[in-house]
């Protein structure tokens, strides 16, 4: 690991003045960020503690929803009373995610900044344009089973690997942020994550000097909330496929995607099929799929995981 400097911010706006030194980044859990920084995948020269800002409850809003704090922790968000209750996909999400110890330590904001557990962006001897912008992609033409099969470019087939990302894009969080100077932000999930386009590592919205402060959810809508993954063991793994749904008694609701694209996928549009049943409801989410040569198996995958989330929420 490389040596940094380290300070501890006080207020939101001083965290985000401090991130616009050289090589600046925000640590709160850590769970991601320290391990990058052993693996000189990250090179931080200046660490900004954000943990002592106050930003760790959850409270009603006047429209009915619930404001998280940036550094609400993953265990607290799952097991509020509220959250379960109202908004069970995104604690069925959250409860899949990573390990008990990791969700007491990550957070709101981090989980959604985690960055991609593409193999080759996590192997230096490989070119990554993530890791080093305009060095290639090592996984197109590599071993693939793992990567996306959609929204995806010449430049990048990785994968956003957050849980939570996938549930609060189905129930249309909004992330909000502050700058130095206090100005402040709102961006709808549905913006917040990029497409890799020519420019994989820019990952998200936020712009140089941005600090997340909290993320909103809209009051609830009803319905049955599911979260299903599709992983290579039990638990401790990623989403080869995840599929988080608000099924409506009518057979209409909301379905987005993980584990398919570089971002939590959802198309507004295709979930009109939603009635007709998976496949033709599938085949509009995933329509203009570009599967490479070891991962088109998700395409049915994803159909199937469907299918049972539709079966689960008709009983």
């Amino acid at each position: 690991m490389r040596p940094f400097t380290y300070e501890r911010a006080a207020t939101p706006a001083q965290a985000a003045a401090a991130s616009r030194k050289p090589g600046a980044r925000f640590i709160a859990g850590g769970t991601n960020l320290l391990d990058l920084m052993k693996l000189q995948i990250e090179t931080p020269g200046h660490l900004v503690d954000v943990n002592h800002l106050g930003l760790d409850a959850i409270e009603p809003t006047p429209e009915g929803g619930l404001r998280i704090g940036a550094l609400v922790r993953n265990t607290a968000l799952a097991s509020d009373a509220r959250v379960r209750r109202d908004y069970g996909v995104l604690s069925r999400a959250l409860l899949a995610g990573a390990s008990g110890q990791l969700r007491n330590k990550a957070t709101t904001a981090g989980n959604l900044l985690q960055r991609t557990r593409c193999p080759y962006f996590y192997d230096t001897a490989q070119p990554c344009n993530k890791r080093q912008p305009g060095s290639g992609c090592a996984a197109i033409g590599g071993i693939t089973r793992q990567l996306a099969v959609i929204g995806g470019s010449e430049a990048c087939i990785a994968t956003h690997p957050s849980d939570m990302a996938v549930a609060m894009r189905a129930l249309d969080a909004t992330v909000e942020t502050v700058n130095a100077d206090g100005a402040t932000r709102r961006i709808p999930m549905a913006e917040f994550h990029r497409l890799p386009g020519d420019t994989p590592h820019v990952e998200t919205a936020l712009q140089p000097g941005d600090f997340i402060t909290g993320v909103t959810l809209p009051a609830p809508i009803g319905g049955r909330h599911i979260y299903r993954k599709v992983r290579d063991r039990a638990s401790y793994a990623f989403a080869l496929v995840s599929v988080a749904a608000v099924v409506q008694p009518d057979g209409s609701g909301r379905v987005a995607l993980g584990g398919v694209a570089h971002k939590p996928w959802r198309v507004e549009a295709a979930e009109a099929e939603l009635p007709r049943g998976a496949r033709p409801a599938m085949g509009a989410i995933l329509d203009g799929a570009k599967p490479c040569h070891d991962n088109a198996y998700k395409l049915r995958l994803a159909e199937r995981t469907l299918a049972a989330v539709l079966a689960e929420a008709r009983n």
